[in-house]
């Protein structure tokens, strides 16, 4: 089996899933590996983020994450209009009505987005085209098994393939398709996830893989300091990967209301809800979900049609919510993991990766000198 580095090149497997390229560019420069979250933007503005990525991690490795749905409830081949016409317009006027109960002034028109959702296997196939016209060292892809054009266009590419799963059997399907690394992403984690836990799920993918063929497994969820993650690898993992705790930095593209609810939020403060894309994916709690989750709530959209709602509301939301006495703040939210309870304060990047390979060090050490000891 190919080691982690062997595949990617990274120096210390710490894989930083982010949708800001600063924090892309700035843990793959500290020795990590940055992931940008590729469908959070168009074709042109995934141009533009790579190309200044390229330019700004010093010839170090980085990814990408493109989500493409196994499972889609529309199919592909639908223009904006078409999509927005399967929204609801009790959707539109709740949503529309909870704005302005929160002090902010929006129309039928403003709550529904005005760009073809990423997740639409079309969109992704162009995102896909740009994404191979850089040098990345891996793409990765979640919510089901990576499309057979994205494993035969990698191949192509000498890129690797990585796929996120939130159970065993999704990691067999997986490694049965093709794909060269396994993320084995628990419930504690933030965005889309499963239901078992991390301490759960490692050593069971981990086990269930291994008589198929060798695959290294990343250990995800719930990772925010370097102890954590030397202990999945304690189980087998081959790293780790992360997401929330780049939330929590100076150059994450969260808004600094986010970040104070972040740093004054307990791991008890997030819920796993449909009612941002469509999906559970789990997300720090705030009235949005309590609005949602009220009797006389019209109920979640399936995807895509229920994050044409969310984007261009929170993203009125975040506006809304600079001042800090605003109403709106109490409906900010993202996606972030049962980690944030270990957020205490806002840092850099750069910081966070030292942080990380510090407490690695101290963790392994405590560990050897027990094995020392046995």
């Amino acid at each position: 089996m190919k080691t982690i580095k062997e595949l990617v090149g990274v120096d210390f497997p710490l894989f930083a899933f982010s949708h800001c390229r600063d924090v892309v560019a700035a843990v793959s420069r500290a020795g990590g590996f940055g992931v940008l979250g590729g469908s959070s933007f168009t074709p042109e503005s995934l141009e533009t983020e790579l190309r200044w990525i390229d330019d700004h991690v010093d010839g170090k490795p980085y990814g990408i994450d493109i989500l493409i749905p196994e499972h889609q409830q529309l199919g592909g081949g639908l223009d904006l209009d078409a999509l927005a016409g399967r929204i609801p317009q009790g959707h539109v006027d709740f949503t529309v009505d909870l704005l302005r109960r929160h002090g902010i002034n929006a129309g039928p028109g403003d709550v529904v987005t005005k760009q073809l959702p990423a997740t639409l296997p079309e969109v992704g196939e162009a995102l896909m085209d740009v994404a191979f016209r850089h040098p990345i060292r891996l793409i990765v892809n979640a919510l089901g098994i990576a499309p057979p054009s994205m494993l035969a266009r990698a191949r192509a590419h000498g890129v690797p393939v990585g796929a996120l799963v939130g159970a065993k059997e999704h990691a067999i399907r997986q490694v049965q398709a093709g794909v060269d690394i396994i993320i084995a992403q628990g419930g504690e984690a933030g965005g889309h996830c499963g239901e078992v836990s991390t301490l759960v799920l490692v050593p069971e993918v981990i086990r269930a893989i291994a008589p198929l063929r060798p695959v290294p497994v990343l250990a995800a969820g719930g990772i925010m300091t370097g102890a954590q993650m030397a202990g999945c690898m304690a189980m087998g993992a081959a790293g780790a990967w992360t997401g929330s705790v780049w939330l929590a930095t100076t150059e994450a593209e969260t808004s600094e209301a986010f970040r104070e609810k972040m740093v004054a939020a307990s791991s008890r403060d997030t819920v796993r809800s449909a009612t941002r894309t469509g999906k559970p994916s789990r997300q720090l709690r705030s009235g949005w979900h309590a609005a949602w989750d009220k009797p006389g709530s019209p109920g979640a959209l399936p995807m895509p049609l229920m994050a044409m709602i969310s984007i261009p509301t929170f993203e009125m939301i975040d506006k809304a919510a600079e001042r800090a006495d605003a109403p709106a703040r109490d409906l900010v939210s993202y996606f972030v993991g049962q980690g944030v309870g270990l957020v205490e304060d806002v840092r850099s990047a750069i910081a966070v990766v030292q942080d990380f390979k510090q407490d690695f060090a101290d963790a392994l050490g405590r560990m050897l000198a027990f094995a020392e000891e046995a």
